[in-house]
């Protein structure tokens, strides 16, 4: 034992009920043998008994936080044990010296209680350091409790601090990407000098106005992402009218369900960018969203070039989803790609439903 944890602040531990209760049993298990062969009146050897345990947690105590810096050589428990083993003859000298009448001669003078006095001063040496011992032992393995719980709980914190900020940069990966291919939807109008560009400019204003307030927000439900995902179709479909059609169906108990934000918007403009807009034809999304059971299940299926000929199908966004999905549920969250006949891509999201 090289050092002992760090005193509790104060001089009220002094007294603290635990080792008031502590050295009260333990006086009570010294003082018990005696009782049978007491000579004088019983109580005035629990009072000794007892006087002498309190000196002596007093002492213990007092040096626990005196003096407040000690030699590097000098190991504060090392102290404590060695000035409760010297205290206990010196407070057994007190007691008997106390209990002396007045007039009487002195204790030593008296053969029966001067054997007294060298058993209880024997006693009080042998057994003191060990009982402060121990003490110092049980407090330690409290003290290492103690910080183990605190470690554990600031390694939680700072676990949740590491998340947080991990969601954040997934987040802030995201926001640029949907933004910026939206606004080269818009210019690619313009450009074209198509009559539906202004039309366009102005849906992407209302849009923005409502859904970039809200791209930071950590605690994003269904409906909002609905809202948001229709406001971005009704863009894309204003862009290529003729090539774009879609149909949008969830639950009502889907609407209040947690979520990433941009998640739902994340599958959809994943089909939109890898699925319709390089086919000439077009093509058709359908987005579904059930709760059941506890889950809640995403099905974003497109009907444009498909996986083979859109390569992987796995954009900035949607490698990005995958991540945060991961941090917020583990292995609890899964999303899948599939092909759909003749061609398309079908992308299936299933995670935790938390209102």
């Amino acid at each position: 034992m090289s050092s002992t944890p760090p005193p509790a602040p104060g001089w009220r531990g002094l007294l603290a009920w635990r080792r008031v209760r502590t050295t009260a049993i333990t006086c009570a298990i010294v003082a018990t043998p005696f009782s049978f062969t007491w000579q004088p009146a019983l109580y005035s050897l629990w009072l000794q008994v007892f006087g002498i345990g309190l000196g002596l947690m007093l002492v213990f105590g007092v040096f626990e936080r005196w003096p407040r810096r000690l030699p590097r050589w000098l190991a504060r428990w090392a102290l404590q044990v060695a000035a409760v083993g010297l205290a206990a003859p010196v407070f057994v000298f007190i007691s008997y010296t106390l209990r002396t009448e007045a007039g009487a001669p002195p204790f030593w003078q008296e053969g029966t209680r001067l054997e007294g006095f060298f058993t209880f001063s024997f006693l009080g040496t042998l057994l003191a350091p060990w009982i402060a011992l121990s003490a110092l032992v049980r407090q330690r393995e409290a003290w290492a409790r103690e910080q183990a719980l605190a470690f554990e709980l600031e390694r939680s914190e700072l676990a949740r601090q590491a998340l947080d900020a991990r969601m954040r940069l997934l987040s802030a990966q995201v926001q640029p990407h949907f933004l910026f291919n939206t606004l080269a939807n818009v210019q690619a109008l313009v450009e074209a000098g198509s009559p539906r560009a202004a039309a366009l400019l102005q849906s992407l204003t209302a849009y923005l106005r409502a859904a970039v307030p809200r791209l930071d927000d950590q605690a994003a439900t269904l409906g909002q992402e609905l809202e948001r995902v229709r406001a971005y179709l009704d863009l894309m479909q204003m862009r290529m009218p003729d090539r774009l059609q879609f149909d949008l169906q969830a639950d009502a108990a889907a609407l209040a369900v947690r979520c990433p934000p941009l998640t739902l918007l994340t599958l959809v403009e994943n089909a939109v960018r890898h699925g319709i807009d390089p086919s000439e034809e077009g093509g058709r999304i359908d987005i579904r969203a059930r709760c059941q059971g506890g889950r809640c299940r995403l099905r974003v299926a497109d009907t444009g070039i498909g996986l083979q000929a859109g390569g992987s199908g796995l954009g900035t966004g949607l490698a990005a989803l995958r991540e945060r999905l991961q941090l917020l549920h583990g292995g609890d969250a899964t999303l899948s790609l599939t092909a759909v006949h003749p061609h398309g891509v079908c992308v299936e999201l299933d995670f935790p439903a938390s209102p």
